[in-house]
Formats: C-alpha cells, structure tokens, sequence
C-alpha cells in the first residue's frame, strides 16, 4: 500500500504541518551538508547585543540598551591609550584584535573591535605575557565559547614544575585560558613558572596570595593594592576581584543550606564582620582600576555570593550581588578596563536561561564567565558530567566563557586524568553551543567526521576525533581490524554498511571517502595501550583478548566479510559470538 502525501488543489506537496521553529540563525555547516534546516536560534547580530542569542523564553529580561561606549567620559588620546578597550575606542586596531580574528574565521578584524568597543568582547592580555609568548584569544558572545582550566598547588601537595605540566596538559586537551588558583607552596615561584611557559592567557585570584603568612583579619588595604600590582607586573591576564560582595549583602545568606563557597567570597565575608566595615575590594575599586588598566589586565568580577547548592540558587543574596557587579562593570569601563563578569555554580536547569539573560541586563553584556553551572548535587566524582550539561545550556542562552569542572570537584586535587577529562567535557558543551548558536563553520569537522563514519572509512574518521588516541584503543579492544562494520553490530547488522551499499542514498559514497579493502589496524602506541589498561580491559593481542574475534594477531578474524561469503555461514559465526571452534 502506498502513502499518498497531502497536495493543494494544483498538485503542489503541502508543508509539513510541523515545520521547524527557525528563526534566521545561520547555519553552522559552511558546505550547508546534508539535510538539516540550520540552527534554531536568532539571527547572528554581531555588533548588537544578541551577537548569536538563543531566543528568548517569554519573561526573560531584554537586553540592556547601553553598552561600554556609554561609560567613555574622558576618551584618551593616542598616546595615552593603553588597553585593548581604549585603542578600540580610537579605532585602532591592534595586533592583538587581528590574532583573535584570525583565530575566529567568521569574524574580521572590524567585528572584533567593534565588540570590544561595545564591552561585549575582551582580548585578555596583559603587555608582559605578550612579551613572552602569549596567543591572544577573543572572549565574547559573537566569538567561539572559550573555556578555562583551574590549576594549583593546595597546602596537601604543591609542586611549580607539576603545575607548569598540569597547565600544558590542559592546553593539549582544548584550554583557551587556564588559572593558578595555588594555596600552597611557593605561590609566587609557580605563577611566574606558569605564565612564562604559557601561550594562553593566564588568570588569577589575587586575594589568595594575599593571606598567605597572615590571618584574613590582619588584611589591609596596602596589603591588597601592592599584592595585585605585583601580579600585574609578573604577567597576569585577567584576575577575579570580589567586589560586588558588600556587608548589606550578609544578611541573605544566613538562611543558605551551603552558605558562602566561594573562597574569595568567605574570606571576604570574614574581614567584613571582624571590622564591622565594607569589602575592602569595593572601597578601592577606583585604586585597583588603574592598576589594572597601567598593565591591561582584564577583570573578571568575581561572584562571591554563587550558589553552591541548587537549594541556593538564583536567591536574593546572589541577585543583589549581580546588580552591584554591573555597576562595577560600568565603572571599570569608565576606566578604560576591560572586563567579564563571574557566574553562578549550582543552577537548576530550568533557571540556567535566566540566569544569562539578567546578566546581560545589569551588565550590559559584558562576557559572562560560569562555572558548571552543576544541575544536580548528587554525583560527587561526576560532576564533570553534571555540570557540562548546565554549562552546554549556560553558552547556548549567553555565556562566553566556561570554567571547567573535574571529576574531583568537591573531593580532592585534579590530577593529568581529571583535568584531561574536564577539558575534554567543556569543550564537547563549548561545541555543542557553538553549533547550537549557528556560528558558521563550527560544524565542519562534525560533518567531515560523518562522511567519514558512513563511507566506514576508519583511518579517517580515528583521525578527525578530538581525541584519536581514545577513539583508536576503544576501537581495536574489541576488533583490530578495519573492515565494513565495527563490533557493535557485527557484518550483518551494520546499518552503515547497509546504507552504504544502497545506490540511492548519499551516505558512504562522498569523492575521497573510499576506505578500500578490509586492514589491519597499526599497532596500539604505547598512550593508545595505557588507555585500554586504564579501562580495565585485555589489551588486543592478548590470549584473553576478544579484540581478533578469536584469531591470532595478524590473521582476519573468519567474521568478516571479506573471509565469510556465504551469508548463512557469516550469521552462523556470529550466533556463536566467536569464530569458528
């Protein structure tokens, strides 16, 4: 029986009754591949605050009107212009706008300083890192999500040369800026070690050194101002200062079920009630301004009151903190700074939208920096899961930047697998966002890798994984042979093959896409065999080993297709799970 489609009265096909929500966002594939509509969220709008915006849920606030140009009393001449955001103003474009650019091919060099201009983009990159090796990078709505590694030596063990590794090691794994957030140690020795051996941009959080051989109460504001300038002389991209946190805010933290987790944020919180005065950080505000601006280190306004438990999100005490940081973000700006603004930790999916779209309102989409945010406070050694699936939502409706979560959150120190496998979870929710936004090209690699799983072109496909070594050993466990069909389904099964082979569809037969016959795969490297002992299983070649489908290493296992003509006596052998007794 044949489905008759429903036509008009000249014959035309009807439109689907459920034609997909689009809106004018653009498409992510470049080539336009295959047959899917494009992305769902607005139209791209660089230069307007909705630079790759996903649409509004009804109730969300609406973008703020103003923008840094509106906090620009006294521009500054050529020769005074110092950051990244004065010489915009100028309209110059500096070397380090034409690097981001380059690194961003859907923008030009004029769309990155326009958005600087505006505030809504940052290029954090203090003049001495430059002098020493830095890549400078854009963050900022309209670019590609950018994500940070946390690293840093605590009390319990510390080790410079460990942290330098540790920072290198994320930046193989898809670190755009990482931050040395030490406690322990020769503090000094290892943010010096770490920002001459770094090609991305480097953060800190100042008021950790500054209570290191002195109580939190003994703090004085000399203390503050001489240890932030001496960071910012050291190198220092971008640093969190705790200023929005003020003694009026307290009061609403007293009912929390997990009160003030923001170390900053405590510590401040502690000065604050032993002096019976404000945050310290607030008061000289203007004084750490132009500190920061005399090297062009970026801020990033730290979100001392961030809920560290959903039962703690979006309250009073983190939205009040939020208005008095876009005040700061304008007074920053008034200062030539340039400036992002910190994010919660803890959010409840269906708050995550909310959450970026005020701050786009208070802060006048300055780029917005979260951590996680986590979903759910249940999966003590996953959290690396749990908060990539906030932070994929978290980009999607407006941050710029992510702040990555390990496996050891809330339990212990990362070491090289945690933050390998932090990198790697924030950088699939940067993706995933990023293609979700419909920045163009950022789906490329995914369709390369699509042709090349259809056309079981496995050489390829390994190749264009963002972590070949993985894809490779997870791939040879189980069968060590590149062929028609993996080990999921086995010849007589494999969808892939089958699409394949019928001449009316597309998939498998792209020019350049031909993977020949049946081979071998390489020999594992030695990364490639840690991978497969870390994951408790038999290496391939091993007696125990059902990589070969029990062939020796080297021959063809009898299941495959190339060996196995007769169709009843391939599924014979795969029935027996194992090749022929």
């Amino acid at each position: 029986m044949s489905h008759r489609e429903p036509k008009d009265p000249q014959g035309r096909r009807m439109p689907f009754m459920y034609e997909p929500p689009l809106r004018g966002g653009a498409n992510p594939s470049s080539k336009r591949e295959g047959t899917a509509p494009g992305s769902f969220a607005l139209p791209p709008g660089v230069g307007t605050p909705l630079a790759f915006s996903s649409p509004d849920t009804p109730g969300m606030p609406a973008p703020s009107e103003k923008t840094a140009w509106d906090f620009n009393p006294a521009p500054r001449g050529e020769k005074n212009a110092v950051t990244q955001l004065e010489r915009a103003r100028l309209g110059t474009i500096t070397p380090e706008m034409k690097r981001a650019a380059e690194r961003e091919p859907h923008l030009a060099p004029e769309d990155v300083r326009g958005e600087i201009v505006a505030g809504r983009m940052i290029i954090p990159a203090n003049r001495a890192h430059l002098r020493c090796g830095l890549d400078p990078i854009a963050i900022g709505r309209a670019a590609t999500t950018k994500i940070n590694a946390n690293l840093g030596a605590s009390p319990v063990k510390s080790s410079a040369d460990e942290e330098v590794e540790k920072m290198r090691w994320a930046v193989r794994w898809g670190a755009d800026t990482v931050m040395d957030l030490s406690t322990g140690g020769d503090l000094d020795a290892t943010r010096e070690a770490i920002i001459r051996s770094a090609p991305v941009p480097v953060g800190t959080v100042p008021v950790y050194s500054m209570i290191v051989g002195r109580a939190i109460e003994d703090l004085s504001h000399a203390d503050i101002l001489r240890t932030i300038e001496h960071q910012a002389m050291q190198g220092v991209d971008f640093i969190t200062i705790h200023a929005g946190l003020l003694r009026e805010h307290l009061p609403y933290v007293r009912g929390r079920v997990s009160g003030i987790v923001s170390r900053g944020g405590s510590l401040l919180a502690k000065w604050m009630i032993h002096h019976g005065r404000q945050n310290p950080f607030y008061d000289l505000f203007d004084e750490i301004c132009d500190i920061a601006r005399a090297h062009d280190v970026s801020f990033s306004l730290g979100d001392g009151l961030r809920p560290g438990s959903l039962a703690d999100a979006t309250d009073e005490a983190q939205l009040r903190e939020l208005y008095v940081l876009g005040e700061l973000v304008e007074r920053a700006w008034a200062k030539g700074v340039q400036t992002m603004v910190e994010g919660p930790g803890h959010i409840p999916l269906d708050q995550i939208e909310y959450n970026m779209k005020i701050e786009r309102a208070l802060c006048h989409g300055a780029p917005f920096y979260v951590l996680g945010p986590l979903v759910t406070d249940v999966f003590p050694g996953y959290d690396h899961i749990t908060s990539a699936i906030g932070a994929t939502a978290a980009a999607y409706h407006g941050a710029a930047f992510l702040c990555y979560v390990t496996p050891k959150e809330h339990l212990g120190l990362p070491k090289k697998r945690d933050v390998k496998e932090g990198c790697i979870a924030y950088k699939i929710a940067a993706h995933a966002a990023d293609i979700a936004l419909g920045i163009p090209g950022t789906r490329d690699r995914d369709d390369e890798i699509s042709k090349a799983r259809a056309a079981l072109n496995w050489e390829r496909h390994i190749a264009l994984a963002f972590d070949p070594d993985t894809a490779r050993a997870f791939h040879d466990e189980d069968l060590s042979i590149d062929t028609d069909f993996c080990a999921m389904c086995g010849h007589d099964w494999c969808a892939v093959r089958i699409s394949r082979e019928i001449e009316e569809f597309a998939s498998g037969k792209a020019e350049g896409y031909d993977p020949g016959g049946p081979k071998e795969s390489p020999a594992l490297t030695p990364e490639q065999r840690g991978i497969l002992e870390e994951h408790g299983e038999p290496l391939p070649g091993e007696a125990s080993s059902p990589a070969v489908g029990g062939a020796s290493r080297g021959e063809k296992p009898p299941c495959h297709s190339d060996l196995v003509r007769d169709p009843k006596k391939a599924r014979e052998i795969q029935e027996r799970g194992a090749g022929p007794k």
